[in-house]
């Protein structure tokens, strides 16, 4: 994708912002845009699964644009963030409906930047990359997510020893309460000393606005953060569900394919979501920047994008009807 179509994400705080001002019924306005529009023009698109040859790719790894790209979204994150507390602490934001709306907004906008964006920048190797990723990762409470996904998941991956990877015919909502309280285990296991940094900056951070806006602007800034986390998390439980590596014969988990991960090429879940979607390649070679992630033939595919995945995943019935076919037919070709 050229570089401009990533700032298709811009759409999002553009509507957080407008609507939280105008406040109303219409702060609920992203979550039928993300919610509603996007998976049912999904549904319609058909999936993009072209490649970069190896000029393109190089030209883009060269391309300070793409870099630079998701560095600008973490002063847009908190940006929302300290606008919400300041509306809903000075009371501009008051009434349940506009409340509620845009806790949801504020919501989605902590799982798609305050989280997918620290992913990103999380895996590029300048300090400054990575103490942004720190940083927009605090918007949402989510810091500990920098150690257990670089240093816990990407090894674990498709084990029972993950607590990110889902398990076949778990739910969501069962994984929720499983890698919530696995994750955050994980992190203090593999580096207590940052840890303890880290939560203890958060914890600042969030004493700070406690004490600017007052208690409730920060529970429901708090509640946000629950709502990015969430989304982060179901994002996770689709990614990888039911797909496990084959033991080599010294015990020990084969190496990462692309075909260890659920991958989607819908152009717009892509653009939207710094290409998260192509999971497959993110995981099999996790250095790889966005903007060169490729699409494999052997990857599992998913029917539609991400953001229709996350809500046909909260039905789980239907979930299991959509993805069990596909399961079936990765056994058969990988187990």
């Amino acid at each position: 994708m050229h570089w401009s179509l990533y700032c298709i994400s811009l759409v999002f705080p553009a509507i957080t912002i407008s609507t939280m001002l105008t406040g109303g019924a219409w702060t609920w306005a992203l979550v039928f845009v993300a919610f509603g529009f996007i998976p049912a023009a999904e549904l319609i698109l058909k999936p993009r699964t072209e490649n970069r040859d190896a000029e393109e790719e190089a030209k883009a790894r060269d391309t300070w644009v793409y870099r630079v790209i998701p560095q600008l979204f973490v002063p847009v994150q908190w940006s929302i963030v300290v606008l919400f507390v300041a509306l809903v602490g000075s009371g501009t934001l008051s009434s349940f409906i506009e409340l509620s709306g845009a806790v949801a907004s504020v919501g989605i906008c902590c799982g798609v930047f305050g989280i997918n964006v620290g992913h990103e920048l999380g895996h590029r190797r300048t300090a400054w990359e990575q103490g942004l990723s720190k940083a927009v990762l605090m918007s949402t409470l989510y810091v500990h997510f920098f150690i257990e996904h670089n240093r816990g998941h990407h090894r674990r991956v498709a084990t029972h020893d993950d607590p990110a990877t889902s398990r076949r015919g778990e739910t969501v909502y069962g994984f929720w309460a499983r890698t919530l309280v696995g994750s955050w285990r994980s992190a203090w296991s593999i580096d207590p000393k940052q840890m303890t940094r880290l939560v203890t900056l958060q914890a600042a951070v969030w004493l700070g606005i406690l004490l600017a806006a007052g208690p409730l602007a920060f529970a429901l800034a708090v509640a946000s953060g629950f709502i990015g986390i969430l989304l982060l998390e179901t994002v996770n439980y689709i990614e990888h569900y039911g797909l496990t590596r084959q033991l080599t014969t010294k015990g020990r988990p084969e190496r990462v394919q692309p075909h260890h991960s659920w991958n989607s090429d819908h152009p717009i879940g892509r653009a939207l979501l710094f290409e998260l979607s192509r999971h497959s390649d993110h995981h099999a070679h996790p250095g790889r920047p966005y903007a060169v992630l490729r699409s494999f033939d052997d990857a599992p595919q998913f029917p539609t994008g991400y953001p229709g995945m996350v809500m046909l995943s909260l039905a789980p019935p239907l979930f299991f009807r959509v993805m069990e076919p596909r399961l079936k037919s990765w056994d058969a070709q990988f187990a």
